[in-house]
Formats: C-alpha cells, sequence, structure tokens
C-alpha cells in the first residue's frame, strides 16, 4: 500500500515538471519527462509492485501495460524527431564533424604531384600550408602516402 501511494506521488510530482517544462516550451524534454513520470503507475498498475498480484485477470494491470505502452511511445517519438530535426541540420549545411577550415580537399591530389627530384612552384591562388600540415605531409611522404 505504501509502495503504490509512493509510486504514484512520484509518478505526480514527474508530470509536475514535465508541465512546467512544456510551458517554457521545451516540448520533447517535457514529453520525455512525462514517459519517465509515466513509468511508476504504469509499475504499480501492472502489479509488479505488489510481486503480480492478481495481474492476469485484473483490468487494471491491462490497463498498467496500456500506460506503459503509452510512455514507451513517447520515448519513441521524441528519439523520432530529434533525428529527424539532426537529419535537417546536418543537411542544411551545417557541418557536424571536425575538420580543418581547408581541409575539404587533399594538399596533393595524384595528378598534381611533382616528380621526386624537381620542386615545382605552386599556383599564386594556392597558400602554403602551415607549419602543422607541413609536418603532417613529411611524415605521410615518409611513408609513401
Amino acid at each position: 500500500m505504501i509502495a503504490e501511494t509512493v509510486c504514484s506521488a512520484v509518478s505526480a510530482a514527474g508530470l509536475g515538471i514535465a508541465v512546467v517544462t512544456a510551458y517554457r516550451r521545451r516540448f520533447l524534454a517535457a514529453a520525455r519527462i512525462a514517459a519517465y513520470a509515466l513509468v511508476p503507475v504504469g509499475l504499480v498498475m501492472t502489479g509488479l509492485v505488489g510481486w503480480l498480484a492478481h495481474t492476469a485477470f485484473s483490468p487494471t494491470a491491462w490497463a498498467g501495460f496500456g500506460v506503459l505502452g503509452a510512455a514507451w511511445l513517447l520515448f519513441a517519438g521524441t528519439r523520432a524527431v530529434e533525428r529527424r530535426r539532426a537529419g535537417r541540420a546536418a543537411a542544411g549545411g551545417e557541418r557536424t564533424e571536425a575538420m580543418a577550415p581547408g581541409a575539404s580537399a587533399p594538399s596533393l591530389s595524384a595528378g598534381s604531384r611533382p616528380a621526386k627530384g624537381s620542386a615545382a612552384p605552386r599556383p599564386a591562388g594556392s597558400a602554403a600550408p602551415t607549419d602543422d600540415f607541413r609536418d603532417i605531409e613529411a611524415i605521410l611522404k615518409k611513408h609513401g602516402i
């Protein structure tokens, strides 16, 4: 009896926090908090807190499974929305990977490599690599890459 009361109080508090979070226009976080808040009530309603007492034929237990299903749908729905937003952000031109500003193309392509003995001048439009990139290029050349 006390366990059910505590679980109900925890769920009520969680749903209150979800309402406050939704009021702050953080709807995905509010839905996730509501899903977490429904879990204790679902566990009480399914009878797991009372260790499966009359679970098989209890309408309350089946209603608890419905509440747990609703919580799972909220979890899955918020994850799907987050993934869709992340996909739009990546497609919108935002870079999600860390890379140097000018590192989108290799510094030496296969067709522009100078012969081993000749020092071909760089084109006027390209800037000389910084010292950091010179070190990296030296290491790569040493290994034949």
